[in-house]
């Protein structure tokens, strides 16, 4: 029976590839000269730390990086959730944006649900952070990829592990 998977994986390299560029536009821009502009990416966490000024330093930076992560990875900025804006030593600022990997289950349901709906002759189910999606056939199973990349436009996925 033919199948595939529906997952959602972050680049971790162009992310870092990204998060470095826009250290150096930092460090080159005359605006942030002297000031406690920075960026931090933790690999492992999958999070991304803006540091600043003020608020204001740190949206300019966000507007650096935003281009920057959609010109390495398409859709990238999709994934991207700004956690609190906090207070730290003095006047200065910092910004955790935290990087989803993976599908969670409420957006796991979303898809389950909008297969169902369809009439379409698939079965999906949730394994860990991918859905596979398995049917009789191979075009009913592209038409299923079909349905999933116009409804769910909200998260970059990726299509994959196609077995026949």
């Amino acid at each position: 029976m033919p199948s595939f998977d529906i997952s959602s994986s972050a680049d971790k390299v162009n992310l870092a590839n990204a998060v470095d560029v826009v250290r150096r536009q930092i460090q080159n821009r005359y605006d942030f000269k002297g000031t406690s502009a920075s960026i931090e990416f933790n690999e492992k966490d999958l999070i991304i730390t803006l540091f600043g000024d003020n608020d204001f330093q740190i949206n300019q930076i966000k507007d650096i990086l935003l281009p920057s992560l959609e010109k390495k990875e398409p859709d990238s900025t999709k994934r991207l959730m700004d956690k609190n804006l906090e207070s730290i030593s003095g006047n200065n600022v910092k910004l955790d944006v935290e990087v989803s990997d993976g599908i969670d289950q409420e957006l796991g349901k979303k898809i389950i649900k909008l297969l169902k709906d369809s009439k379409l002759k698939v079965q999906a189910s949730i394994q860990g952070d991918t859905v596979r999606v398995s049917g009789a056939k191979r075009d009913i199973l592209q038409e299923s990829i079909a349905l999933v990349k116009v409804n769910v436009s909200d998260y970059p996925l990726n299509f994959g592990n196609f077995r026949d």
